[in-house]
């Protein structure tokens, strides 16, 4: 256990290092981070002492080595914007952006497996074809067309949905806000979930459906069938239980992306995330916030994926926590 955890520690520390050097790469490529700082009215002659200042006319090495300095003592920098340190603005975005990834994963679990195995057990059955019909629709469908279409439904025609924003909110700690302790709060979250979880829901209900099948024409199943235990014990108990082990692995990975997708859904509802404040930080060329974010969402990345790698060798019985077949 604790060398599993050290090797991907290791590799955890690799992947933070190439992250870190390419989005700091890509920071003079967005912009002048003065001219929005300063507006037009400030001279050249002011512009180029401030960016001394600053020490954006250093080498890349020496800026980027200051910045892992800093970036190893948990400081990514300060927001141009907002005047705060960027760590700080992303953590009070955090909140928002977990809380809808939250709502669209479970609306995607409590979906995709039972509507997975429905359609693996009765493939012929009417509805299982609805299923898989309407998954390829969902896969093809862009996210922000779902969001808007569902804004002009439920919001414009119907005005049953609020279109933007999160509601009301509770404070729970530090610079967490809850939407799930007010009636308010759960109205604003339901379509931003549901377009959140549209571009997943699809891909995990024909992933459950095909491992389902696979599973159900196994040796060991056919076994069970022999032996005259019930189609509900064989199902539920055998088959979907090994069915389970890839959609975890592919799932951690799809929470993941989640994550990075909430951009286009945050904008379309004016969610206050993590997204929503990545785009004004581009269109602000607010460059310290635009590399820390990147970073943090790579730290996540490599954070779900270790918890994942934990979770399948806990869940899987051949396979243990050092690689090694049992």
């Amino acid at each position: 256990m604790l060398q599993f955890l050290f090797k991907r520690f290791l590799q955890a520390v690799v992947v933070m290092l190439i992250i870190s050097l390419l989005s700091f790469s890509i920071k003079d490529k967005l912009g002048d981070p003065l001219r929005e700082m300063t507006g037009m009215s400030v001279s050249v002659e002011e512009r180029e002492k401030l960016r001394e200042q600053m020490g954006l006319n250093d080498p890349f090495l020496v800026q980027y080595g200051r910045f892992l300095k800093g970036a190893v003592q948990g400081d990514l920098g300060t927001s141009y914007f907002h005047k705060l340190p960027a760590m700080t603005v992303i953590l009070k975005k955090l909140p928002a952006t977990l809380e809808l990834t939250f709502a669209a994963s479970l609306i995607i679990i409590f979906l995709s497996i039972p509507l997975g195995v429905f359609a693996a057990i009765k493939p012929k059955h009417w509805f299982s074809k609805v299923i898989m019909a309407v998954s390829v629709i969902g896969i093809s469908v862009p996210v922000f067309l779902t969001a808007l279409a569902l804004i002009y439904i439920f919001s414009v025609k119907l005005g049953w949905m609020p279109s933007f924003g999160r509601g009301e909110v509770v404070h729970v700690f530090g610079y967490w806000k809850t939407n799930f302790l007010t009636t308010d709060g759960i109205m604003h979250i339901i379509m931003p979930a549901i377009a959140l979880s549209s571009i997943m829901l699809p891909l995990f209900i024909r992933l459950v459906r095909a491992e389902m099948l696979e599973e159900l024409s196994s040796e060991y199943v056919k076994f069970a069938r022999a032996k005259g235990l019930s189609p509900m014990k064989v199902y539920f108990k055998h088959a979907l239980k090994n069915t389970m082990l890839p959609v975890i692995t592919v799932g951690g990975v799809q929470i993941g992306i989640m994550v990075a997708y909430t951009i286009l859904t945050e904008s379309v509802f004016q969610w206050p995330g993590m997204g929503f404040m990545f785009l004004e930080a581009v269109n602000r060329s607010d460059i310290p916030l635009i590399v820390a974010y990147i970073m943090f969402v790579g730290f996540l990345f490599v954070v779900v994926n270790t918890i994942v790698d934990l979770l399948y060798g806990f869940i899987n019985p051949t396979v243990n926590l050092f690689g090694k077949s049992k």
